[in-house]
């Protein structure tokens, strides 16, 4: 590292990377946040394999429902301060500060790095919620945003609008939050690449002791849920898909052959390591997206392309009424929809924060917040229109499976819109393909950062250890849907929700200490 890298350590620390580790079995673990993440993991798999599953169920989501109606406010708030606060640091001379020092150079091209930045914090989602979420909101599935009358041509824009809100600034602030965090505190100031370092500015060397601990745990726990929860539902998603186009048995076995398939591929990326894992499927999953994505636009061109300026303007116009939590007529749909996504988004952040920062080196921070808070926004514009705009007109028109019955299967809808297109096999076959490559890089970018945060910010764990992280992400969500499919899912979003919960003040804390860092650096004066 050069002397810049270097200097926050050496003025302020005598703290070295690795140096709490232990090294055995071939395993270079940080102690104690590999041994408790492990063990607190190994409960709630054992507690909830030999659990009653309705009890289980109905536990967590009292929790996750008490969290929703008690801190509605404070997660909606936080969120938007967190776009502010992005925006803010965009305009500001900040902006002017590189990631790891003014000859500092970007180690991936720009389309790779954007490719990366978009698979590992949305790819999964848009898939499975690009046709279904729109759709719920137009026909009021559950509830509709801003108590709009549902099946009206106000609510397909709102439906639109109300969409963008969840998957575009917001969430995206919430990631830019915490990988310019970590990127700075660890290229600009030497520290290690771990949630900890963040707050050195606030706690000093306590960082190090149990409250860095502590926050170090929170963010394995809050990762492993976020990813087991996703893998649930790529599971779900392709085996629906496959039992759509083969007539297959879309049933338990087939999910946890999916589950178990996916693991095992990403086992063989995570040992590549970035760039012969991540970042090569990131780049084919960014070319079969595009070519789905074109494919579906020009098979339903009128619709997919006359519904861009209707997201727009649903966005534009919606996004202050949809940011402000009070005196709401649409409190059910905001705490079931907005609350929920808030939660989910922070709980998914050091996951996703911490991946970006990983491959984010040599950016300018203005050029990394404009990336990646416009970018992927934009990209979200194309494909919710696209996908959202061809499944409402075929629920206007009557068209198809979702025009008959409406949304009834989330997990099938976007093989039931394809259903009613031209070459809907092919579509449906290149969808399924496009879930489970996502799947694999949601799979393996997650373990490289659970390794990295469970080795003490050490950025090369041994290999045991990634096989080890990726197995454990592949156990939990095979275990989960094994004992409970769809209420399991339920059951990890309560634990999303109870993990974002904590983690946002810690993301509050971070704003602070960011700032307080930035101040010491030359060009941000």
């Amino acid at each position: 590292m050069s002397e810049h890298h270097d200097k926050y350590s050496i003025d302020n620390t005598d703290y070295t990377v690795g140096q709490d580790n232990v090294q055995k079995w071939g395993f270079d673990v940080h102690n104690p946040v590999f041994g408790i993440s492990a063990g607190l993991i190994a409960i709630f798999l054992i507690a909830t394999l030999v659990s009653d599953p309705e009890i289980a169920k109905a536990t967590l989501n009292g929790i996750k429902n008490d969290i929703i109606n008690n801190f509605d406010g404070f997660f909606m708030w936080s969120a938007n301060l967190f776009v502010l606060f992005c925006f803010a640091l965009i305009i500001s001379p900040y902006g002017n500060i590189r990631l790891g020092g003014n000859e500092a150079r970007p180690t991936h091209s720009r389309i790779s790095w954007l490719a990366m930045l978009f698979a590992a914090g949305m790819g999964i989602g848009l898939m499975f919620w690009g046709v279904a979420e729109p759709v719920a909101y137009y026909t009021g599935w559950y509830e509709t945003p801003l108590g709009v009358e549902a099946n009206t041509p106000e609510a397909a824009k709102m439906a639109m609008g109300a969409t963008m809100f969840h998957w575009g600034l917001h969430p995206w602030a919430i990631y830019a939050v915490v990988s310019l965090s970590l990127a700075f505190f660890c290229y600009n100031k030497g520290l290690p690449l771990s949630i900890r370092s963040i707050f050195y500015p606030i706690l000093g060397d306590k960082a190090w002791g149990w409250p860095g601990h502590l926050i170090d745990i929170l963010a394995v726990l809050a990762t492993l849920f976020g990813l087991a929860t996703s893998l649930g539902l790529g599971a779900q998603q392709a085996s629906a898909g496959i039992n759509h186009v083969f007539g297959t048995d879309a049933g338990i076995g087939l999910q946890i052959g999916v589950i178990t398939g996916v693991t095992l591929l990403a086992v063989i990326s995570v040992i590549r390591g970035i760039d012969g894992g991540v970042k090569l499927l990131s780049n084919i999953n960014m070319v079969i997206a595009f070519v789905l994505l074109v494919f579906v636009a020009i098979v339903g061109f009128a619709a997919a392309f006359g519904n861009i300026p209707n997201t727009v303007m649903g966005y534009v116009e919606n996004i202050i009424p949809l940011s402000n939590p009070h005196g709401r007529e649409d409190e059910t749909w905001m705490h079931g929809w907005t609350v929920f996504y808030w939660a989910w988004w922070i709980s998914w952040s050091p996951f996703v924060g911490m991946f970006i920062a990983r491959v984010s080196e040599g950016r300018t921070i203005r050029e990394f917040l404009i990336a990646v808070l416009l970018v992927p926004t934009v990209v979200t514009i194309f494909w919710m229109s696209i996908y959202g705009g061809i499944a409402i007109e075929q629920v206007v028109d009557k068209v198809g499976v979702l025009g008959e019955k409406g949304l009834t299967d989330v997990p099938l809808a976007m093989f039931q819109m394809f259903e009613a297109l031209p070459m809907s096999q092919v579509l449906s076959f290149i969808a399924i393909v496009l879930v489970l490559v996502f799947f694999i890089t949601s799979s393996d970018s997650g373990s490289l950062v659970i390794d990295s945060i469970t080795a003490g910010g050490k950025v090369d764990a041994p290999v045991p250890q990634r096989i080890f992280w990726a197995t454990i992400e592949g156990a939990i969500a095979a275990a989960l849907v094994w004992i409970g499919g769809t209420q399991a899912i339920e059951a990890l979003q309560a634990g999303a929700v109870s993990t974002g919960l904590p983690f946002t003040f810690v993301l509050l804390l971070m704003c602070v200490s960011l700032v307080l860092g930035l101040r010491t650096e030359p060009r941000g004066r």
